[in-house]
């Protein structure tokens, strides 16, 4: 088990949430790429992966010898990975069977269609497949949209393959679809290999000045940062009490009985704003400290007057360090 959360830790610390990749991805920010190995990079993701799809889907890895290095964001291909294991999720409510698979392969100068010039070459592959409900030509043809969605109101953003597309071309790589309705979906995604040695990892360093024993109630609507964030705070001490939405925070809120010392919120979610909650629960329990996170900027967030100027605040994306500083700093004010 402690294997598992320092893999996942690890993982989180490179982690980015769904907000902040629309924005790279509609202003085309710089990454962060260094050489990688696909193969080490994704491998401590299998916990948190596992508590994503549930026990009622199969999790497979399927691995190749001697796969090729990428020059990538490692950041951003596990968030890749993280959306488009969400929405296999979604396609199979029955549960299934989710495989992922990393070879080696070489690209010619289209793909499988003969509409999309390619660059010819060695690269590597990432295949994600699921056995669930599968799409329909007009379906498949919409999916990169922003804001698509086929999920019912207030279960979806319709950013997350979105996020996806813009990653891989910021990436270099390229990406396919294939899908039929009743027969699964598998997401091929190709990242140009490279010859150049692994970039060493960054070294952990010790968080045990940053651990505490306070109940700290976490709202974020996007699942898959609701759950690293609550690993995280989770592993070092603290009591998480973690909710989807605003109306989710109101209910544990008044059916908690002991002190919330914390209320960490993302600003923007839907049907109630950070901003709204916050304003909802504090005369509930006046003694609660506040933090607010969101993928923009501080500045800009008081600039619309969405917060005011002054209000602790955590930016996205951030850092195991990052997070567990911002709680603890607000925390130990007088």
């Amino acid at each position: 088990m402690r294997c598992n959360l320092e893999q996942v830790l690890a993982a989180c610390g490179r982690a980015t949430d769904l907000t902040r990749q629309l924005l790279a991805f509609s202003r085309q920010q710089v990454l962060q790429p260094r050489v990688i190995d696909l193969d080490d990079a994704l491998a401590g993701m299998n916990a948190m992966l596992g508590r994503l799809l549930g026990a009622d889907i199969e999790l497979r890895v399927l691995r190749s010898p001697k796969l090729g290095r990428v020059l990538a964001d490692a950041g951003q291909i596990e968030q890749v990975v993280m959306n488009l294991a969400v929405n296999a999720r979604d396609a199979m409510p029955y549960g299934g069977k989710l495989t992922i698979e990393m070879k080696n392969v070489q690209l010619e100068g289209a793909d499988g269609d003969g509409k999309t010039t390619r660059t010819p070459g060695a690269y590597v592959m990432l295949a994600i497949t699921d056995t669930g409900t599968g799409m329909d030509a007009a379906t498949r043809a919409r999916i990169f949209e922003p804001f698509f969605t086929t999920k019912e109101q207030g279960k979806g953003t319709g950013l997350g393959l979105a996020t996806v597309f813009g990653i891989v071309q910021q990436s270099g790589g390229y990406l396919d679809v294939y899908s039929e309705v009743g027969h699964g979906t598998t997401f091929k995604i190709y990242f140009p290999r490279t010859d150049q040695l692994v970039a060493p990892s960054p070294q952990p360093t010790s968080r045990a000045h940053l651990r505490g024993t306070e109940t700290i109630l976490l709202v974020e609507d996007e699942e898959p940062l609701r759950i690293v964030a609550c690993v995280i705070l989770r592993r070092s001490g603290y009591h998480v009490l973690d909710a989807c939405d605003g109306a989710e925070a109101i209910r544990i809120a008044k059916g908690f009985d002991g002190p919330i010392h914390l209320l960490l919120t993302d600003v923007v979610m839907p049907r109630m704003s950070g901003r709204v909650l916050a304003d909802q629960l504090l005369p509930l329990r006046p003694a609660m400290r506040l933090v607010f996170a969101s993928g923009y900027t501080d500045d800009a967030i008081v600039h619309h007057g969405v917060l005011d100027a002054g209000v602790p605040f955590l930016q996205k994306p951030f850092t195991p360090d990052g997070l567990l500083r911002k709680v603890r700093e607000v925390l130990d004010r007088p």
